[in-house]
């Protein structure tokens, strides 16, 4: 098998085994395993062999969300929400390569250096989908979406792939379409401006920006945002529109849009949801959408195939749970079981 060691990372560092414990039921054999014995850590002087699993990468950072005014404390989020993930059962099958589940370890944004942190996220991200695996990201602030999508143009343009239909699938109380300056002092880019770093990025390399927000709060949102949305074309549905008795409309408007694009980035900012089900976030929802109504929509993203019978889903990340604000880690199990859902297709669609 051929090996690709990680790029050279001084804002890198692997994951402490001790963060993966729970409980073990020996009487139960293979058929009793939890993550916490699955998983496999990688130091930073190992190598990620193509093993086409599942690799997981935590970016420790709340920068962007201090630079837009926020509630910082999501720097913490990646280990806790692996430690809730931990004890979790695990339900794929062990006789495949493809079932392996690596945990890279974390990305950490040091002297507010917020770009070299996304840049370093970037490239192991790429290095990761070089090797064939799925990518699933902790953060951190929802600045971690610049960071995902760098690596997986990254990853196309190392491929040499011409234009990929990318699409972009965002669960967010708020578009993150704010504008920023060039020159990064003005206007710095922030947790509140990845998706319009992407659509430029995106028109400099002459692709289509593709970008469906789901879950708008029009509260939390000015008018201008919403103008800039529908000047580039951006699906949105507002957080209202997501109730139960809408859910056949939007699952068949997100169908549409997803049989449009021939891979899927899925990002979840955890502020998608009620307070009162995530209260560990930087943004609280007032209103908010249920579990239920995100959990239908994640289905046909989890079951789409493009024309060569693969997966579209290729990389997903969670953004701003914040464990300064969370209730009896209620917010870390949600962003746990979040991860357990969207690693779970992963694996199946291998």
């Amino acid at each position: 098998m051929t090996k690709t060691t990680y790029p050279a990372a001084s804002n890198y560092a692997a994951t402490d085994a001790d963060i993966w414990q729970g409980r073990i039921d020996a009487e139960d054999g293979e058929a009793g395993m939890r993550f916490h014995q699955k998983v496999s850590l990688l130091a930073n002087d190992e190598q990620l062999t193509n093993q086409a699993g599942v690799v997981l990468l935590g970016f420790a950072c709340d920068e962007g969300v201090k630079r837009n005014k926020g509630r910082v404390g999501a720097v913490q989020a990646p280990d806790l929400i692996r430690k809730a993930l931990a004890n979790t059962a695990w339900h794929h099958d062990n006789s495949t390569k493809t079932s392996t589940f690596v945990d890279a370890g974390n990305i950490y944004c040091s002297d507010t250096d917020l770009a070299a942190s996304q840049q370093e996220l970037a490239n192991h991200v790429e290095t990761a989908l070089n090797q064939q695996n799925k990518v699933m990201v902790l953060g951190g602030g929802h600045e971690i979406a610049w960071g995902t999508f760098q690596g997986l143009a990254q990853h196309f343009q190392t491929a040499e792939m011409n234009k990929p239909k990318i699409g972009i699938i965002n669960f967010d109380a708020h578009f993150d379409l704010r504008t920023y300056s060039t020159d990064g002092q003005a206007f710095p880019t922030s947790s509140g401006t990845p998706f319009n770093q992407i659509a430029k990025h995106c028109q400099q390399l002459g692709w289509a920006f593709n970008y469906a927000c789901l879950g708008v709060s029009r509260a939390s949102n000015t008018q201008a945002l919403f103008t800039l949305a529908d000047q580039l074309g951006v699906h949105y549905r507002e957080d209202h529109q997501l109730a139960s008795y809408h859910l056949a409309e939007r699952i068949e408007e997100l169908t549409a849009f997803i049989n449009n694009v021939d891979y899927l980035y899925l990002t979840i900012d955890i502020d998608v949801f009620s307070a009162c089900t995530a209260p560990g976030v930087s943004a609280p929802a007032a209103r908010g959408v249920n579990y239920e109504s995100v959990e239908a929509l994640l289905q046909p993203i989890f079951n789409a195939r493009n024309a060569a019978g693969q997966a579209k889903l290729i990389i997903a990340d969670l953004a701003e749970y914040n464990p300064n604000f969370d209730i009896d880690n209620q917010t870390a199990r949600l962003a746990a079981r979040l991860t357990w859902d969207i690693t779970r297709a992963m694996f199946k669609s291998k």
